[in-house]
């Protein structure tokens, strides 16, 4: 009997010393209290405790953390107002000021935030405010730093996640948007005409030079077909002089060669004088010689006439 309360005070005893060792793991960091006061701030590692006197008061996380805070409506310098929702991206640099410098730090910061992007867009007109993003998402980064560094809180960086003027801006805007793709459409489609204009005349300038190259190179062909038509036909007509030449030499040689008598000779004048008035002429003028042997025949005609005549 006397061992099992034995035993239990020894359970005990396990239970309460497993109780005082600690482990931090990795990106966190353990608030410790003594007494209700605050006693350090265990690192990562093994870590012990003093039983009913030390108390893990809050376990912080290191990492980089994001909160999405909900739409949030503000008005602009020039009195439009419009929702804007934020994304602030922090990380927690001192957890014993994160545990004691703020009651609630995730809506202390909600509503710092609410606060300074209220005055930095009062500052900017709409126009402003939708085209300087990052502008205002430094101004706001700069602003949360500085008032939640004695909170022990970094802040990284803050976007702004959305912004949602009045639906009659959004009308306005939509109507403009759909105007100015209409005009980058009609200057496209004008840009596309004015090139296809552009093609089609280079086509055609292309063609007309080629039609011209063509009728160039064809006159040239015919050119020189002509020229060798006509120099052939030229060489065929003195070809055929020469020829010609060559027989009227050919016949004076053989005639030279048979040396003809006078009358053989006065024949050959006839013969020539016959020719040349079965021309065209209207004037023969008859060398002396010849009309000598006109006469002379004459003469032997009448002669055999009257001899006819007497019988």
């Amino acid at each position: 009997m006397v061992l099992i309360p034995i035993i239990i005070v020894i359970i005990i005893v396990v239970i309460i010393v497993a109780s005082c060792v600690k482990i931090v793991p990795q990106a966190n960091a353990f608030v410790v209290e003594r007494l209700g006061a605050y006693q350090g701030t265990w690192e990562v590692g093994l870590h012990f405790k003093v039983p009913f006197i030390d108390r893990v008061a809050k376990r912080v996380l290191l990492k980089e953390q994001v909160v999405d805070f909900a739409p949030q409506p503000v008005i602009t310098k020039d009195n439009v107002t419009m929702q804007i929702d934020t994304v602030v991206f922090f990380q927690i640099t001192d957890p014993k000021l994160f545990a004691y410098g703020v009651e609630n730090p995730i809506m202390a910061i909600e509503n710092l935030t609410a606060t300074t992007l209220r005055n930095i867009i009062g500052d900017l007109e709409l126009d402003e405010t939708l085209t300087s993003r990052e502008t205002i998402n430094t101004k706001m980064r700069a602003s949360l730093d500085i008032a939640t560094d004695p909170w022990g809180i970094k802040v990284n960086r803050v976007e702004l996640k959305n912004i949602i003027p009045p639906q009659a801006i959004q009308d306005a805007m939509e109507k403009q948007m759909k105007a100015e793709r209409e005009r980058r459409e009609a200057i496209l489609r004008a840009e596309g005409e004015k090139k296809s204009t552009i093609l089609v005349a280079e086509g055609k300038k292309a063609s007309a030079i080629l039609d011209a190259e063509a009728e160039k190179q064809a006159a040239i062909l015919r050119a020189e077909a002509k020229r060798e038509a006509t120099v052939k036909e030229a060489e065929g007509q003195a070809e055929a002089i020469l020829k010609i030449q060559h027989a009227n030499a050919d016949g004076l040689r053989f005639l030279k060669e048979a040396a003809p008598d006078s009358a053989v000779l006065q024949i050959k004048s006839l013969e020539a004088f016959a020719k040349a008035a079965d021309g065209q002429a209207t004037k023969i003028i008859i060398p002396s010689e010849i009309q000598g042997i006109a006469g002379l025949a004459k003469s032997v005609v009448e002669v055999a006439a009257d001899v006819k005549d007497t019988k």
